[in-house]
């Protein structure tokens, strides 16, 4: 199974270039951030279309979050509590094939001590909360974007970010926690060196220089990431025409054996 996840920063706006991809790299389940669409403006005939069920949690204009499956999709639920969350559309899960994904936004934070900061660390504690109820020894993966930057090797230049969002010690410890609790960031796990990164900013010619940061995971339970034999950040997709900010992070998953 190829699981995939990517910030599509509007999927109205690159549904092309998405579902060309979906074809192109024979992905069977894809995570999806920033939809920036409601519910009924979802496109799933279109994912349909692709031989995709499509199960979205969206509010309009901002956020939106979503889970492509060609390999079954059942259980999809909204929010950490099946209920739509008060941060806003920024997580939902579902059951595909034997594997329990979820597809999460987490808060950008805005600036270091802000009440938008403070409230990213309060999301990352009830993100931490969903995992305390259920099972390590489940296969699950959480992919999405984190908006943390995990270490230094994440990052382009650690000195160009002191002080900034997505690299602090609490942001940070937060991304721990959920590795302690039983993840494994899977490309870490597959890729320890750095200089690869899943975003870069729009401005200042920043992808052609290299300078971007490593913020959109897949983290899988131990038993699920036994299995993942190659995991990849598809800088190609970065690239035009009509870009996220954002490259899509892959990763194969043997089947059991």
């Amino acid at each position: 199974m190829r699981i995939a996840t990517w910030n599509v920063n509007s999927l109205k706006a690159r549904l092309p270039k998405v579902t060309e991809w979906l074809e192109r790299n024979r992905v069977d389940v894809l995570l999806m951030q920033e939809t920036k669409l409601a519910d009924d403006a979802a496109p799933v005939m279109a994912f349909r279309m692709s031989g995709y069920e499509l199960a979205h949690h969206g509010e309009g204009r901002w956020n939106g979050v979503a889970i492509a499956s060609r390999v079954g999709l059942s259980e999809a639920r909204p929010g950490f509590s099946g209920e739509p969350d008060p941060d806003g559309a920024r997580f939902v899960s579902a059951l595909c094939g034997d594997v329990r994904v979820a597809s999460l936004y987490a808060p950008n934070g805005r600036e270091v001590g802000s009440e938008f900061w403070l409230a990213k660390l309060r999301w990352f504690a009830r993100l931490r909360a969903w995992l305390d109820a259920r099972d390590p020894a489940e296969r699950l993966v959480l992919g999405g974007d984190f908006n943390v930057a995990p270490a230094d090797l994440d990052v382009w230049d650690p000195a160009a970010f002191q002080g900034a969002t997505h690299v602090t010690a609490e942001e940070r410890g937060a991304f721990a926690a959920l590795l302690d609790w039983g993840l494994v960031d899977v490309y870490r796990e597959h890729h320890p060196e750095g200089g690869r990164y899943s975003w870069y900013d729009y401005r200042a010619g920043s992808f052609h220089k290299g300078q971007g940061m490593r913020i959109d995971h897949l983290l899988a339970t131990r038993p699920l990431s036994a299995r993942v034999r190659a995991a990849e950040i598809d800088r190609e997709a970065r690239k035009n025409p009509i870009p996220s900010d954002h490259a899509p992070v892959l990763m194969d998953v043997a089947d059991p054996a």
